[in-house]
Formats: structure tokens, sequence, C-alpha cells
């Protein structure tokens, strides 16, 4: 079993094409013995975002603190701490901080080699 506070997971950079004054953190995967999710948690700072992308697995979001839009195609949805997100394997994404504080969220995928 693991327990820690989350901050004691260093952040990095997203190194993704396209993302913009965002960082993760990588709370439980493969390292930790996970066997079939990771869990991330991400913080876009104040007009930051992350890259619009698609990719063949879901996402599970839940959003923490701070305010922003996540786009499903060109949409954009409101976020506020509470929000829940289901994107769609193949689903067009963005995640972008429409406040002015950062804007930080959970989100879980499957363990893909590419993620």
């Amino acid at each position: 079993m693991q327990v820690q506070h989350y901050e004691e997971t260093p952040s990095q950079p997203v190194q993704m094409e396209g993302a913009h004054d965002c960082q993760v953190r990588w709370l439980i995967g493969h390292d930790q013995g996970a066997p079939n999710f990771a869990m991330r948690q991400f913080e876009v700072a104040p007009g930051g975002f992350t890259p619009k992308h698609h990719h063949p697995y879901e996402h599970e979001v839940f959003v923490l603190e701070g305010e922003g839009e996540v786009y499903e195609g060109d949409e954009a949805r409101p976020l506020t701490p509470g929000t829940v997100v289901f994107v769609k394997p193949d689903e067009v994404h963005q995640f972008r901080n429409t406040g002015d504080k950062p804007l930080k969220f959970i989100c879980l995928v499957p363990h893909i080699d590419a993620c």
C-alpha cells in the first residue's frame, strides 16, 4: 500500500506538443505496482492549456481547484471544483485554465505505453 501527500511526487512539464504552462504529477502507476490504471494530477497555470488531441483510451477527470473549460471538439464546457469529466476513447479534447488561479485536476487513464 502507498500512502502519501500528492505534493511528495515531483511535478514535471507536460511534454506533448501544443501544451502551454501545464504540469503533471504521476501519482500512481507502474512504479507503485498498479496493474491497470495510472493516476495523474495536472496543474494548469492561468492562461495555460493541455494540447488539443485524441487517443484510443479513455480519461476520467475530477476537478479539484480553479476554473476552466474542457473542449469536446470545438465546444467548450465549463470546469469548476467538483466537476467530473469522462473523455471517451478517440474523442478530441483539451483542458484550458480560464481563471486567475491554477486549475488542478486528477486524471485516471488505463496503462498504455503511449501515456
